[in-house]
């Protein structure tokens, strides 16, 4: 299907032009394709809608007057100006300090509960210890007492439970001798 001579640069050849009428109902403006049509609602009467508006777009303008291959660089055709004075301001940068009196982290009690007593609880221990020796060491006091407050918490846990478990084991173990050995 042929809708034009041309072609375009890819080699397809291009499609119609998409012609709409801005008022729904009436025929399409003269200038747009159709020729005017007298008595069939053209030109439209006051209230009956907008205007026409231009349709399509033209080329863009040219940049000054040249090609666009070869174009000045924009510094060079505005000059410099010697009374202009540019004022940087220093980089304010506000840091904590480690903290003077650090707070205690359990580290240690947190592999030993990790190890010896209750894997879970150990492990949750140890997070705790870290992001406590982090606050310490970034100055935030409060994280850090936050955190050191849950990990001895949970290291006594673990404790707790793991002495239990043991207890238990050691009793349950003396009843099963006691009732095989009778």
């Amino acid at each position: 299907m042929n809708y034009g001579g041309e072609k375009s640069p890819m080699g397809q050849v291009p499609p119609p032009a998409y012609i709409a009428s801005p008022y729904p109902g009436y025929p399409p403006q003269p200038g747009m394709g159709y020729p005017p049509q007298p008595g069939m609602g053209y030109p439209p009467q006051p209230g009956m809608g907008y205007p026409a508006q231009p349709q399509g777009f033209g080329p863009p303008p040219p940049y000054g007057n040249q090609a666009y291959g070869n174009q000045p660089h924009p510094m060079q055709e505005y000059p410099a100006h010697p009374a202009t004075v540019t004022v940087h301001q220093p980089v304010v940068y506000v840091t904590r300090s480690p903290l003077a009196e650090p707070v205690s982290d359990y580290m240690c009690y947190s592999i030993f509960t990790l190890m010896c007593c209750c894997l879970p609880l150990g492990i949750a221990a140890l997070i705790y210890s870290i992001s406590t020796r982090e606050a310490n060491h970034s100055g935030d006091q409060l994280a850090a007492e936050r955190s050191s407050k849950l990990a001895r918490t949970l290291n006594h846990v673990g404790l707790g439970l793991g002495l239990a478990f043991v207890i238990l084991m050691a009793v349950y173990l003396v009843v099963i001798a006691t009732v095989i050995s009778n």
